[in-house]
């Protein structure tokens, strides 16, 4: 190959990528022309996405909101009371709980109140049959008939030494044999009397000396039971437990921190967990000692229980007053209004043809009302009963939207 024939192929080559540079710069400037319209249409889904995340005004008219227990309030200026609530637990009036125990071993001859029975004062609750009362109740009987005999001699013994027929001697061991017999019946009876048993009906009674009736020390309720009929029970065996349910206490667990706020004798509100009930007492005890575990001391409120509402074992808020009512707060709504979505507080609020989901920020509560320092003013419509219903409909909404 020449050098002409070279040259020739070198410019055919170059005239071929030119001309091959020149098909492409069409297409390329065409792609760059509609890359923002691309953008554009991509852009506007994603508008149309952030839209729907926003808070959607919930449409429930008023016939609606009445049939769901949607009631209104107005927010309002209001004065929030100073309180801490500390937990605690309902439990037995100790001080008017008893455990039955026999006192004296023997065997259940006959049992008379059941579990969760009420009883009455002095109503018998089961019969023993007791060897030992037994023996006692003999020895009672003995005492009276030696006291008997020693009060006859004495008698003849005083009258043959006034007429001067028997030394005066005689007289006086009659009268020590008198005395003697005296204290030995007041002692078997004060035996008989520290177990709860008295002497039988009559001397000839021996088919009753073993009898030992268990009866209950005050009104109350029988709570627990641990006897049966033919068993045998020790002395010291507690076979019921009594308790009067017409007063309970409500024992408190208090921080080191808050107990110089805790006093003997400041009214509290005690308010169940369980179910709507709340009812107010009096602080009657604060401990001094701190517990090992729960590094906390223990309080006492007592509480009046006439319908037996308040159940031992039942946990409780109480609302201890820590200081004067504040000054008035310029916006507070019902503390039951504010709902929770994904940790923001809300209230919702009144609008045309429904409800709007407001979110707030909320300030001191006295679990009563609760102080909106931001995101509400003074005068406006909000759902103050039945805002859970507003909200589980908002939660509605926003899965459809999610969909």
């Amino acid at each position: 190959m020449n050098k002409t024939q070279k040259i020739t192929i070198a410019v055919m080559a170059f005239i071929a990528l030119l001309l091959a540079a020149l098909m492409l710069m069409p297409r390329r400037g065409a792609g760059l022309a509609t890359t923002p319209a691309a953008a554009s249409a991509q852009a506007q889904p994603e508008r149309g996405a952030q839209h729907q995340v926003e808070p959607e005004k919930i449409a429930l008219d008023d016939t609606q909101a009445k049939a769901a227990g949607v009631a209104l309030a107005v927010a309002a200026p209001a004065r929030i009371s100073v309180a801490i609530t500390l937990p605690g637990e309902i439990r037995f009036n100790e001080d008017r709980t008893a455990h039955v125990v026999p006192k004296l071993a023997g065997v259940v001859t006959s049992v008379r109140a059941e579990l969760g029975q009420n009883v009455r004062q002095g109503q018998v609750l089961a019969v023993i049959a007791s060897s030992a009362l037994s023996e006692q109740r003999s020895e009672l009987l003995s005492a009276q008939r030696r006291l008997a005999l020693a009060g006859t001699t004495f008698e003849r013994e005083r009258r043959l030494w006034q007429d001067k027929i028997s030394a005066e001697q005689d007289y006086l061991q009659a009268q020590q044999a008198l005395s003697e017999a005296g204290i030995a019946l007041r002692n078997a009876r004060q035996k008989l009397s520290a177990i709860g048993a008295g002497a039988t009906t009559g001397s000839a009674a021996g088919a009753d000396l073993n009898r030992l009736e268990l009866r209950a020390p005050f009104d109350g309720v029988v709570m627990e039971k641990h006897l049966a009929l033919g068993e045998a029970v020790k002395e010291d065996a507690a076979v019921f437990t009594i308790s009067d349910l017409s007063g309970v206490w409500a024992e408190i667990a208090v921080p080191p921190k808050d107990l110089a706020l805790v006093r003997v004798g400041e009214t509290v509100v005690v308010k169940a967990s369980a179910f709507d009930a709340q009812a107010s007492g009096k602080i009657t005890y604060v401990g001094s000692l701190l517990g090992e575990q729960t590094r906390t001391a223990k309080a006492r409120v007592a509480l009046a229980n006439p319908d037996r509402a308040w159940r031992p074992g039942l946990f409780v808020s109480v609302d201890v007053p820590s200081g004067p009512a504040s000054d008035a707060a310029a916006v507070t709504v019902l503390a039951d209004a504010i709902q929770t979505v994904e940790d923001q507080p809300l209230v919702f609020v009144k609008v045309a043809g429904g409800f709007r989901a407001q979110p707030v920020l909320p300030g001191r509560s006295d679990g009563q009302r609760t102080e909106i320092l931001k995101g509400l003013s003074a005068g406006a419509q909000y759902a103050a009963a039945g805002s859970f219903v507003l909200k589980a409909e908002l939660g509605k909404d926003s899965a459809e939207h999610a969909h």
